[in-house]
């Protein structure tokens, strides 16, 4: 008994006392961000046939739709073109903005609210990654996830807070106008009204604690609730991600096209799917490859699950698949689905890889900083105006 308490004890002060994967929880922000933000800026001339007010899914559609399933968009506040191109340009902000870590507390939120707008406004024009980005979003919103490679982390490197500086309360003042005029024209189902409270409440009691007791009981806390909320949300992500794959591999057993080894071979064929016609043409002449890529990509997702007791194994698989999606995103033509099952996968890669990327990366930066062409001997000597001191 005493050693099942004391199990459950350092058990408990893991959960509690810190952040569990920080650097995998800083590299799923950044994948989904970046995924999102890529996506609305390719998409950007065609924003008004996706989601706005010149689809095929008319307003009038997706109100009716949203008012039966209880779907939140934001979108269906107003039918106006100009409320449209605000949230599409605030949803490209916040995407950038949680890309970097910038204030990530509150960008997380905004990230959140303009995926699922976006996305509930016209439903039908996502596919199996539009799904994922739009549950990893809410995800993100539980996770600490710019305790490393973020501007949050470089400010509390700096000034001691991640908090500190004036662009917090004033971006927290203006989303509480916002909510406080979707709350009181009754925008926001019962909820999504109590979250969105339960988290601006949140958010600026963090601030105050943070700014007037940074070492009392209350910042402890709310640091063991945030830490708390944190683990929970990388266990639900990773636990998402088994599941996906669980399920998407035994569906694909039961498909007499995947039995047989010849699944692969057919979209091979068809025009949408074949950006490189001449690669995939090749690639589909051989009927050994074709069965061998089809098994092995339903033994993976089968297997992926289970891999996670032996560490190597997992590791090994893990490259197999993400090598898998990009494979899918050269032949297949599915770039953004791709680019959202790898910011996944990455919740599982090992810290010590990480850590080591993340330095390759640092110092490649720098010596990119050295290299750069000298300035003019004068222009060096003349001090920028603004720019001393910082």
């Amino acid at each position: 008994m005493d050693r099942v308490r004391s199990g459950l004890a350092r058990g408990l002060e893991q959960v509690t006392g810190r952040a569990l994967g920080p650097y995998q929880s800083a590299v799923v922000r950044i994948g989904f961000a970046g995924t999102w933000l890529f996506f609305l800026l390719r998409e950007f001339p065609n924003r008004g046939e996706l989601y706005g007010p010149d689809g095929p899914w008319s307003w009038s559609l997706a109100e009716r739709l949203t008012a039966s399933n209880g779907a939140f968009s934001v979108l269906m506040w107003s039918g106006s073109a100009v409320w449209f191109e605000i949230v599409y340009a605030v949803a490209v902000l916040a995407s950038a903005g949680l890309l970097l870590g910038w204030r990530t507390r509150a960008t997380s939120v905004v990230f959140m609210v303009g995926v699922l707008s976006l996305q509930n406004r016209s439903v039908f024009m996502g596919d199996g990654g539009d799904n994922v980005i739009h549950l990893m979003a809410i995800y993100l919103v539980l996770t600490r996830c710019a305790q490393v490679w973020s501007l949050d982390a470089r400010r509390a490197r700096r000034r001691g807070s991640a908090t500190a500086g004036a662009a917090g309360p004033v971006l927290w003042g203006v989303l509480g106008a916002v909510y406080a005029y979707g709350a009181v024209t009754g925008r926001f189902s019962a909820g999504w009204l109590a979250a969105f409270a339960a988290v601006w409440v949140m958010c600026g009691l963090w601030w105050l604690v943070d700014r007037y007791d940074p070492e009392g009981e209350g910042r402890a806390v709310l640091d063991v609730l945030a830490n708390l909320l944190h683990n929970a949300g990388m266990l639900v992500i990773m636990a998402e991600v088994c599941l996906i794959y669980a399920t998407a591999g035994w569906y694909k057993i039961q498909g007499s096209r995947w039995q047989d080894g010849t699944a692969l071979y057919y979209p091979l064929g068809l025009d949408y799917f074949t950006p490189w016609p001449g690669l995939s043409g090749l690639l589909a002449g051989s009927g050994t490859v074709v069965m061998l890529l089809t098994y092995g990509t339903v033994a993976a997702q089968v297997a992926f699950p289970f891999t996670l007791f032996n560490r190597r194994i997992k590791n090994v698989l893990l490259g197999v698949m993400m090598l898998e999606h990009a494979g899918i995103a050269v032949l297949l033509g599915l770039p953004f689905f791709s680019l959202a099952m790898i910011a996944a996968d990455a919740v599982f890669l090992p810290t010590g890889f990480l850590v080591w990327a993340g330095a390759r990366v640092a110092a490649a930066a720098r010596f990119g900083r050295r290299a750069a062409p000298a300035e003019p001997a004068l222009a060096q000597a003349e001090p920028v105006p603004g720019t001393t001191g910082g």
